[in-house]
């Protein structure tokens, strides 16, 4: 294998915790605060987490920031800004590196905006997920439409020209006309960057345990099919399968991971990947934030190394979201496996016109974005099974 750390690009992940209160269909590792927040604690546990990461990639840039939940905009300005300060100072942070947060409206305001702003987070990601209040209380929303739209308000107020509004369809009880007037709303907004994703009821989750009844499948369709259209006459491109951008506004940060760059996981719960002496190696920290917190050392709480077979497959993951696909010089930049290893099992894929290939450039057909799943189940490694396709927060 030829693998060299040096031509792979490397993000920062920072995860907190906490929520206040937990959505019945989240399976992130997010937690309902009951107490006060223990902020500083946290904050002290994030930076020796930090410190031992960068140990592992000296001299490495990072090219973006991620601080994702939980709910980060329950966390002050001050702690946000403290570890921003912390990895400029102990690691190579681009200049222009994209920093992002994600808020919820219900948990952040005007000034709150102000201050992530003045600590030097330049996008911010915002849950809104419907503009319908009977929906929003569907799904355990903490907030209403009125409180979403002032979110946005807010973070223009702020200064925030880089703003994305995460948005949800496929909801309990959500019909063809809600779903339109939830992308009218969110058009009217004019964020630089719109996620919009399916509803999915995930293991571990309340909705999975006692399901809701959900739209059926042609209403699913044509739902998305509305947005997709109306979305495009509206100057957002779609360039990922849940993601919708204006001209130079993509997600830096997301499109790492989908072009199969390193990331470094910090916090409860947090993954992470990085390549190193030719081999790529996957970690997790430890979900619960109180284990987390009293750790003090040795945060990982596994690692292990990525065979061949499963770089394949999860290089394909990410790379066949992307609209414009994946070039063959860039699998074998990220994987060390020589490219002409998978011609073979890209050929059918591309005969069944599931695949196309220009060139270097292999990417998905229109056709075989609707059956992502089952092109990855063609590049699986025997006997594993093809996890589900989700979209997290831009």
């Amino acid at each position: 294998m030829n693998l060299d750390a040096e031509h792979v690009p490397l993000s920062l992940y920072v995860h907190f915790p906490w929520c206040v209160r937990k959505c019945p269909y989240c399976d992130f590792n997010s937690h309902a605060l009951r107490d006060a927040l223990p902020e500083q604690s946290y904050l002290d546990a994030l930076l020796l987490d930090l410190d031992e990461e960068f140990a592992h990639v000296r001299g490495r840039p990072i090219t973006s920031i991620f601080f994702g939940g939980g709910t980060p905009s329950l966390v002050s300005p001050r702690a946000i800004g403290t570890v921003i300060d912390f990895v400029a100072a102990r690691a190579a942070l681009d200049a222009d590196a994209e920093i992002t947060l994600e808020a919820n409206p219900g948990a952040s305001d005007r000034a709150r905006f102000g201050g992530y702003r003045e600590a030097g987070v330049n996008r911010l990601s915002i849950g809104v997920q419907s503009f319908n209040n009977r929906l929003l209380t569907q799904i355990g929303r903490i907030h209403d439409a009125r409180q979403a739209r002032a979110a946005v308000e807010g973070a223009r107020d702020a200064g925030f020209t880089d703003l994305n509004i995460d948005l949800m369809f496929g909801l309990p009880g959500q019909t063809r006309a809600d779903a339109a007037a939830d992308i009218e709303a969110a058009v009217a907004l004019s964020p630089e960057h719109l996620s919009y994703y399916q509803l999915t009821l995930e293991p571990n989750t309340l909705f999975h345990e006692k399901p809701p009844v959900l739209p059926d499948e042609e209403e699913i369709f044509a739902m998305h099919e509305y947005g997709l259209e109306r979305l495009r006459g509206k100057g957002l491109f779609r360039y990922e399968v849940s993601a919708f951008s204006r001209s130079g506004h993509e997600s830096r940060h997301n499109r790492n991971y989908w072009e199969f760059g390193d990331y470094i996981g910090a916090g409860a719960g947090a993954h992470g990947k990085l390549t190193a002496a030719g081999r790529v190696t996957r970690y997790t920290k430890p979900r619960h934030p109180r284990e987390y917190m009293g750790r003090g050392e040795r945060f990982r709480s596994s690692e292990t190394m990525v065979g061949d077979e499963e770089l394949v497959f999860e290089f394909m993951l990410g790379a066949l979201r992307l609209t414009e696909g994946f070039t063959l010089s860039t699998f074998h930049a990220r994987t060390g496996i020589d490219p002409g290893s998978i011609e073979p099992r890209l050929a059918p894929l591309i005969e069944a016109r599931l695949l196309r290939r220009a060139g270097e450039r292999v990417r998905a057909t229109e056709r075989g974005y609707l059956y992502l799943n089952e092109i990855l189940e063609e590049l699986l490694p025997p006997r594993r099974d093809v996890p589900a396709q989700s979209e997290g927060a831009a």
